[in-house]
Formats: C-alpha cells, structure tokens, sequence
C-alpha cells in the first residue's frame, strides 16, 4: 500500500486490490456507478458484530433499492468469514449476500481503521462513497458500541434527496421537530434575494428557508 493519508470526507476512495468471501475485487472500480458503503468490524465470531451483519442484512434489499452495495471489512482471513457467515446461517437463519473484505492489516492501515488499543482489530467505522468514487460520510463508534443501522439507511437516503434536489436536510430529517419532513433551502447568495425571502411562507429568515419535499 502507499504512504497516503487516510481518505477523508471529499477525498477519492483510495484504489485498493481487496480479497473477499465473493473473490479479489477492485475498488472503488467495483461499484462504479453506484453508491457503496464500505463497514468495518473488529473482528468476526464476537456478539455486538454478529448483531450488525444480521441487521446489514436485513435491510440489505433497501440499500440494493437505493443503488447502494455493501461491503464489510476487519483483519481476519476468508476462512475465518465464511465459517462466521456459515454460523450467522445456521444459527440465525440469514444468509449473508454482501462482500467481506478478508484483511492482513494494510487495507484497515490504508483507511485509518486500526484500532488505537490493538493492532489486530479494527475500529467500527463506516465509509458512504457516492458513485463518483467521493467518500461523503464517515462514522465511527467504539466497540462496546453497536450502529444504528436505520441511521446509516437514512442517511443514504439523505444523500440521494440532497444530490438530485439541491437542498439539505435538518436535524432528524423527515421527522424533524420544526419541519417535518421538509427540506431546507440553501440560503441566499445576494442581497435581493434575501430582501425577497423576508416574510416568505416557508422563511423564518432570509437564511432559513424551508420547503415540502419533492415526491
């Protein structure tokens, strides 16, 4: 791997050669053209992961929905995964369809997800990559902690609304407490169109301006 820094919120997702349970892919070539989310567990066959890849891959066909791909990630061996995705099978009754990247430690190094405390697990962290190969969000959490995967749909979701109509979304968006469902309007760029905002339907201020969400 090259000495870069880690891919930060813009940046490019760097070019790596990865190895999976579907095979050697390619990425960001891989999803070119879609969105992809790229997840990181500390290590397979321990209990919060378990509980994430089952709820991966119960909202998988929403994700697939929104042209989005998943593919999963932490410093074990191939092995390792397909007998975890074998037990996730039998024992829960799920089969995993998504991609796991199998790690010797330089792609987690690569991305910045080696965890502080072990070089031998990786953090929980979660990269969105919109279909221009542009890492637009990252989350991180501890490891006590597990992720909200409703969250992670959402803002999918966000990002596709925000992309096609211009517009942002406010705090808790669509269930946001002063507006709903709307969404917010970028605010004016000069002094006549914040003098015509004044006292508009839908402007608290020239600088907060909201509107329905187009269907």
């Amino acid at each position: 791997m090259e000495n870069q820094s880690i891919p930060l919120i813009g940046d490019k997702f760097p070019n790596l050669t990865v190895t999976t349970t579907h095979g050697k892919m390619e990425l960001p070539e891989a999803f070119k053209g879609e969105w992809f989310i790229l997840f990181s567990h500390p290590a397979d066959f321990t209990p919060v992961c378990t509980t994430e890849f089952y709820a991966f891959q119960q909202r998988y066909a929403q994700f697939k929905e929104l042209n989005t791909e998943l593919i999963g990630l932490s410093v074990d061996q191939v092995f390792s995964h397909l007998k975890w995705t074998e037990w996730i099978k039998e024992k829960l009754d799920t089969t995993i369809e998504f991609p796991i990247i199998a790690d010797t430690g330089a792609v987690a190094d690569r991305l910045g997800l080696i965890h502080p405390g072990s070089p031998t697990s990786t953090v929980r962290a979660v990269f969105f990559v919109d279909p221009t190969s542009t890492v637009r969000a990252i989350l991180y959490y501890p490891s006590e902690l597990g992720r909200n995967f409703d969250e992670i749909l959402r803002m999918i979701k966000a990002f596709h609304v925000a992309d096609k109509q211009g517009v942002a979304m406010p705090a808790n968006w669509p269930n946001n407490e002063l507006f709903g469902d709307d969404v917010i309007v970028p605010p004016a760029a000069t002094e006549e169109e914040a003098e015509k905002r004044r006292g508009k339907d839908g402007c608290l201020d020239w600088w907060l301006c909201h509107k329905p969400l187009e269907k």
